[in-house]
């Protein structure tokens, strides 16, 4: 199963091609919420200066569903934790993910001609 459709039943190379398919659109789909984030993110956290990086970690690897990982500060950085310990600045980046997500499927409904 991909995107709803059952796979089995048709062959193996057709499988395939549309296995492939759907993962090089959601890859897609990915890097631009990945980019809507980090505008969104920009506003609220520091980040480093390359913010938006990748890796092949399985949850990362849905052939249909768009991810990104967030990573938001280290409990062992002074800095971080007493940043992550903050409600203020929990609340903060929690909006701007919020306002990430909203405008990712604002467009992806807007492409599709849907409110």
């Amino acid at each position: 199963m991909i995107a709803g459709l059952d796979l089995s039943s048709e062959p193996k190379d057709v499988a395939g091609i549309l296995i492939d398919l759907a993962r090089r659109e959601t890859k897609t789909f990915s890097v631009q919420f990945a980019q809507t984030l980090v505008s969104w993110m920009r506003a609220s956290a520091r980040l480093h200066q390359n913010p938006m990086k990748s890796a092949s970690f399985v949850v990362l690897k849905a052939p249909d569903v768009p991810s990104v990982l967030v990573e938001l500060g280290y409990v062992s950085n002074r800095s971080d934790l007493k940043l992550l310990i903050s409600s203020e600045w929990r609340e903060r980046t929690a909006d701007s993910i919020v306002h990430a997500v909203d405008a990712y499927f604002a467009t992806r409904l807007a492409v599709h001609g849907q409110n």
